[in-house]
């Protein structure tokens, strides 16, 4: 039997099964960001398309079905990801490389962050053709929230209209980022985080250096906690930007972006969300989130801010968030965001 990745999802599971008898043909699965809702529809489709499920509902990992669907092969199930998130070797029977064009374009452009028109339409082959075991077809989007309107649009009228037999599972952490039409065709189905014990004992087992103040920074989400317990230049760079916001009198917003400017505008744009989020947040409670190893910094920091200013920054910074996934010049973003935060600061 093959076992769920993360023991967190576990009632999401159970929750799953009981609805198994009476499937909706597309099944929107969303919550907060990395949690492994990936995972837990990938598992449920695998455990759809298994020809012996297990006890429990898990799929067998034994079965033809399931050694096709672990080696990416399976006729009968497609993933539909944005380009960046395509393995390189992808084929046209996995992760779908079946996207039209971006798939094999130029390489010296960057991949493409969205689902595009192209790979909703390429559906069409693929429900045109019998199943190849005599089961279910599933269709897995992940995140669904990268459909663009063209996209969001051609994947509307195949969910108006599904094949028999088929399912969607829509993997979702912005619901706003859909079209409300795609929400209105689709059953809802909320994965809950982990509690922060469950998130702590995992980053423990997976050798994370203190697990505690990465589960903090990553807003309570393991798998970017993990994250950030790898990658320790990224880690550098967010001690050295924390470590000017908390001098903020003596903050050089010029040198302090041109130090961050390899982090990328995704992010130092969260790192920079994060930190404004604390401050409203402990100037309206006396709490923090994402770092509360710098409490007394905040508390001294915040209770001098502008709150109109802090709210009014916080808010471009959700602009700007938006915005890090188009080709920006770092520098000049993070110059103008830490210009507004000294100002805002010193207020």
């Amino acid at each position: 039997m093959k076992e769920l990745k993360y023991r967190w999802l576990e009632p999401a599971w159970e929750q799953l099964q009981a609805q198994r008898e009476r499937l909706p043909h597309a099944l929107l699965i969303y919550g907060p960001p990395h949690i492994g809702k990936r995972e837990l529809a990938e598992h449920f489709a695998q455990s759809l398309l298994c020809e012996t499920p297990a006890g429990g509902g898990h799929p067998c990992g034994t079965c033809n079905a399931c050694r096709w669907f672990g080696d990416g092969n399976h006729p009968d199930y497609r993933a539909v990801l944005p380009e960046i998130l395509q393995p390189a070797d992808a084929e046209a029977g996995g992760e779908t490389a079946e996207s039209g064009e971006g798939a094999t374009g130029s390489k010296s452009k960057a991949p493409s962050k969205e689902i595009k028109i192209e790979q909703i339409r390429s559906l069409d082959t693929f429900f045109g053709i019998g199943t190849h075991r005599g089961g279910a077809k599933v269709v897995m989007l992940y995140p669904a929230d990268a459909l663009n309107q063209a996209s969001g649009n051609a994947l509307l009228k195949t969910l108006e209209e599904p094949s028999a037999g088929t399912v969607f599972l829509l993997v979702s952490s912005r619901l706003d980022h859909l079209l409300p039409t795609i929400k209105s065709r689709t059953a809802k189905f909320a994965v809950a985080p982990p509690s922060p014990a469950q998130a702590l004992a995992w980053l423990q087992e997976q050798g994370v250096r203190d697990p505690e103040m990465a589960l903090a920074e990553a807003g309570g989400a393991p798998l970017a906690a993990l994250r950030k317990g790898e990658d320790e230049s990224a880690a550098e760079m967010r001690t050295m930007l924390i470590d000017a916001l908390t001098s903020a009198r003596a903050l050089d917003p010029i040198s302090t972006a041109e130090k961050c400017d390899k982090a990328g505008a995704e992010l130092l744009t969260l790192w920079l969300t994060q930190w404004v989020a604390d401050l409203i947040l402990h100037r309206n409670s006396g709490k923090v989130r994402y770092y509360p190893q710098q409490i007394k910094s905040i508390e001294k920091l915040a209770a001098a801010a502008d709150l109109p200013g802090l709210f009014r920054l916080y808010r471009s910074l959700l602009a700007a968030r938006r915005m890090a996934g188009h080709p920006l010049n770092v520098r000049l973003v993070a110059e103008d965001l830490l210009i507004d935060y000294a100002r805002v600061i010193h207020s």
